[in-house]
Formats: C-alpha cells, sequence, structure tokens
C-alpha cells in the first residue's frame, strides 16, 4: 500500500464528511501477518485495506465500528497475542492504533439573513458544524461564504424544512412573523430536530404558543421550541450580542447531544 492510497481514500471520506475509523499496526513482535505502519480504514459499511486478514482483522473492526457507532472521539490502543485463542497460528503480537476521524458534524439550518442571521453565521462558520442557510433574498447573501456554507434562495422557505436532514439544529431569525409561524408549524410537525431556536419576546413565545395548538401543534413540542431564543444570561440588543447568546445555545445543544451518544 502507498502512503497516496490511504491519504486519497481518507480525504475522499472527509469530503463525503463520512465516520471513519483508521487503524494502523504500530508495533509488532514476533509473527505478524503484517509488518508496521500498515493501515486499514473502517466505515459503518466499508473497509478500506488490511491488517492481514483473520481473526485479528475480524476483531477490530468489531471495535472500530463500535468506536463509530458509539461517536468516539479519543484514539485508543489494543495488543492482540496472535495465538489460538485469537484463532491465528502466528503467535506474535500485534498493537494498533485505533484514531476515530471525519466524525458526525451537527447540521445548523437557519432561516433568515439580516443582520442578526449574518452575525450569527459568521460565529457558526468557526465551529465544527455544517451550515444550511436560507432565505427568500438573494441579495442578503454575502457575495463570499465559507465552503461548508450552502446558501438557499427560496420564494417559500417554509416549504425548504422537510429538504431537511434529521437530527438537525434548525434556527429561525427572519424578518418576517408570518413567514416565522410557517416555519415554526413545519419544524415541529416534522419533530424529528435535534434543536429549534426561535428568535422573539416572551410576548411572541405566548403570542405563537397559542396560534400553533390552534394548528394541532402538541404541548409537548411546544415545549421543544426555544422562544426566545439564546443563553438567557448573555444580554444586549445588537446583532452581535444576539448571535454570540444563540451560538452558545447552540453549542449547548450539541455538546449535550454528544455526551449523550
Amino acid at each position: 500500500m502507498r502512503t497516496d492510497d490511504w491519504i486519497t481514500q481518507l480525504t475522499q471520506l472527509q469530503q463525503r464528511r463520512e465516520p471513519c475509523v483508521m487503524m494502523t499496526l504500530v508495533e509488532h513482535q514476533g509473527s505478524t501477518p503484517r509488518n508496521s505502519g500498515c493501515k486499514m480504514i473502517i466505515t459503518a459499511e466499508r473497509q478500506y485495506f488490511t491488517l492481514g486478514g483473520g481473526n485479528l482483522e475480524f476483531q477490530a473492526t468489531a471495535i472500530a465500528r463500535e468506536m463509530i457507532k458509539g461517536g468516539a472521539q479519543e484514539s485508543r490502543i489494543e495488543r492482540f497475542n496472535l495465538g489460538a485463542r485469537l484463532g491465528q497460528c502466528c503467535g506474535g503480537v500485534a498493537t494498533v492504533l485505533f484514531e476515530p476521524l471525519c466524525q458526525p458534524q451537527p447540521q445548523a439550518i437557519v432561516y433568515g439573513a439580516g443582520h442578526v442571521g449574518r452575525a450569527l453565521v459568521a460565529i457558526l462558520s468557526t465551529l465544527p458544524c455544517r451550515i444550511t442557510w436560507v432565505d427568500s433574498r438573494a441579495s442578503e447573501f454575502p457575495a463570499h461564504v465559507d465552503p461548508q456554507i450552502t446558501c438557499i434562495v427560496d420564494e417559500d422557505p417554509e416549504e425548504t424544512v422537510q429538504q431537511m436532514p434529521a437530527n438537525g439544529y434548525f434556527i429561525v431569525l427572519t424578518h418576517d412573523h408570518q413567514l416565522d409561524l410557517a416555519l415554526s408549524e413545519k419544524i415541529l410537525k416534522r419533530n424529528d430536530f435535534a434543536y429549534f431556536g426561535l428568535i422573539g419576546s416572551d410576548t411572541k413565545r405566548k403570542r405563537f404558543d397559542y396560534r400553533l395548538t390552534g394548528k394541532g401543534i402538541s404541548g409537548e413540542s411546544l415545549a421543544r421550541m426555544r422562544c426566545p431564543v439564546g443563553l438567557p444570561d448573555v444580554k444586549g440588543k445588537l446583532p452581535a450580542e444576539i448571535a454570540v447568546a444563540i451560538a452558545g445555545e447552540f453549542i449547548a445543544a450539541y455538546s449535550a447531544a454528544g455526551q449523550q451518544r
């Protein structure tokens, strides 16, 4: 295996944001199927390259897939005695480094490209997340945006809600209360989001609770809507101050979700 083989494969996985574990045979003693330095990459469904096959590779693959399933973020080292117990006849010892890479990132879906939306996206773009940014007004988006941001211009932004992935982090900051209401109804009826924050006052919250209840939204679902959005201890009315409060709550939400995996 050439060095550029695994680098190329890892780059492709990173571009697809596909979680994987890279296993490296960091040390071998005695007779082993492969020499130190060989690598193998495991995803939830595929494997690339080899540690030499046999039960060593089978057990190492099982460990890697369990790490992916559990959202592991820390590397670990395992030693395998290649004797009869492991079903191998080499008789040596293989030490394997497991490195979780390309960890799944939270998907932030921001509706609204006004002053607060622009300030918020500027902060989110510095975080380990993917961003979809939606507005009906193409002129509101900056001329240049970070490559990790997908901008969508749609005359009916509420119709894009169903296109978004499950477990998304929805943040609604539009310039139109009626649009906010339509978006809220669509998001709450999906009910498969990780987080939903809506900009507004306590008065807006009460008005929306009443109107959304009339549209068939349950009290349990309404309780999941964060409005007013943002950390309450972060005060201020400037777009940047509001954005910091919202970003702080977003970070708290995806950090809590990561700890529960």
